[in-house]
């Protein structure tokens, strides 16, 4: 992105232009109390051959090591021209297109992620975007609670089988609203979240059931059972989805006899490096019916008056646009730069790329699992049928397997007893497209040894 300094001079002619004599009298109504005193935390500046070695030396230290960790975030193949693309000043600089005969380009982004999206969940609207795939989750909940005509109840079923995170951040969001979340346990043996115990949690009218498909352990749902049972109990359907895996799976919008009304997720899979843990971003979609609901901004194609094909922002409910108190969410964000990353991605795959990428997922995290279990002691902790990532059952402790094998510099997947301890000792593993067949034996070769160690 290019860089243009204020030079001394620039920042003299301007202060001179509107009349002070320096930065500071541009804030002269902070009181001085409330002013900070100095950034006492920031080291000297440095210059940029310097700052170079040291981002070199901090990505050296973190290592290059092979990743079978999933749960949740993903490493996929990124083709070049996705970044070089984002990375354009146009794009990377851009943020909210107020004024929409300034932001054509942005806004066609934004209409093109829209569309993209609404094409892989099978509904009829998407927004663009939120934070990342729990806030959009909770955001989900909140709107479900809103647009259920059929029920007055601020209950909502949401399975254990969530990812854990996931969880934790919608009960943080909704908690204070007057919101209950009934937490359904899973079958032990599938991993599935079953009809059986929905009824056992259900007790009652409830607004909403959020549907993950996959779940959290890379277990397929009955996603039409559960659907249909949702309606048959006036209440609404949240699909908590992975984009990659739609590429192959039903979508949402297709579960059932009447479909989810709500798909939600997370985007990172679509072009987002994991980069350390963010910036992500999380997507919504609905249908027609409830887009009133929908948090966030919308980006409509349009004509203008010399019939030229145009875009503008046609649905903004969110509190910088109307009164807080009428706004459907106080939280939500454009995260414009990482949709843009997604609609640049998605648009060189296509549908074909993005079947051929779910595809090798699928036989990768299947053929990782072959591999281990063929280990004394690893086998399925679930007979389930899955996608992306699987859970295994160990012959020693998780944490110690791990951390023997990031000493091998391979990060081995995720201890699920950290967050379903009657699972323990059990880890999820994950095997994208990126990871090779050498990968997958340098993992299985470690971790035969580290069990040799251990049992």
């Amino acid at each position: 992105m290019p860089f243009i300094p204020h030079t001394d001079d620039d920042v003299a002619a301007m202060l001179a232009r509107i009349g002070v004599e320096s930065i500071d009298d541009l804030f002269d109504e902070i009181p001085h109390e409330l002013r900070a005193k100095g950034l006492d935390g920031i080291p000297p500046g440095v210059s940029e051959m310097e700052i170079a070695r040291l981002m070199q030396a901090r990505a050296r230290a973190d290592g290059e090591p092979i990743c079978f960790i999933g749960a949740g975030a993903y490493e996929h193949h990124i083709p070049a021209a996705v970044w070089q693309i984002t990375t354009r000043g146009e794009f990377y600089s851009a943020y909210t297109p107020y004024q929409a005969e300034a932001s054509q380009g942005t806004l066609q982004v934004l209409y093109e992620f829209q569309s993209m999206m609404t094409a892989l969940t099978g509904l009829d609207v998407s927004n663009a975007s939120l934070y990342d795939g729990a806030s959009a989750l909770a955001e989900a909940v909140l709107m479900a609670v809103r647009a259920n005509r059929k029920s007055s109840s601020r209950r909502v079923l949401l399975p254990r089988a969530v990812h854990p995170a996931y969880r934790r951040t919608v009960q943080s969001i909704v908690r204070n609203q007057g919101i209950e979340l009934i937490e359904v346990g899973f079958d032990r043996r599938t991993g599935q979240t079953a009809i059986e115990q929905l009824e056992a949690a259900a007790g009652g009218d409830f607004a909403a059931l959020v549907v993950p498909q996959p779940n959290f352990f890379g277990v397929l749902e009955d996603a039409h059972a559960l659907t249909d049972w949702a309606h048959q109990h006036r209440a609404l359907v949240i699909g908590l989805v992975n984009p990659i895996a739609l590429a192959l799976l039903s979508p949402p919008g297709d579960w059932g006899q009447a479909g989810a009304d709500i798909a939600c997720g997370e985007g990172q899979p679509l072009g987002i490096p994991l980069a350390s843990g963010g910036p992500y971003l999380g997507f919504l979609c609905c249908r027609k019916e409830h887009v009133r609901q929908l948090p966030g901004r919308i980006a409509g194609k349009t004509l203008d008056l010399d019939g030229k094909v145009g875009y503008t922002l046609t649905l903004q409910a969110r509190e910088q646009h109307i009164r807080r108190s009428k706004a459907t969410s106080n939280i939500c964000t454009n995260q414009g730069l990482l949709v843009t990353a997604a609609t640049v991605h998605m648009a060189l795959l296509g549908a074909e790329g993005l079947k051929r990428v779910a595809a090798a997922c699928h036989a990768n995290t299947r053929r990782l699992g072959e591999k281990l279990c063929e280990l004394p002691g690893v086998e399925p902790l679930f007979d389930g049928a899955i996608f992306h990532e699987q859970a295994l059952r160990l012959p020693a402790p998780p944490a110690d397997v791990l951390r023997s094998l990031a000493a091998h510099d391979l990060l081995g997947g995720f201890d699920l007893g950290l967050d379903y301890p009657e699972l323990d000792p059990a880890i999820l593993v994950c095997a994208t497209e990126v990871r090779t067949e050498e990968d997958m034996d340098a993992f299985k070769t470690k971790l035969a040894r580290i069990i040799a160690t251990r049992t």
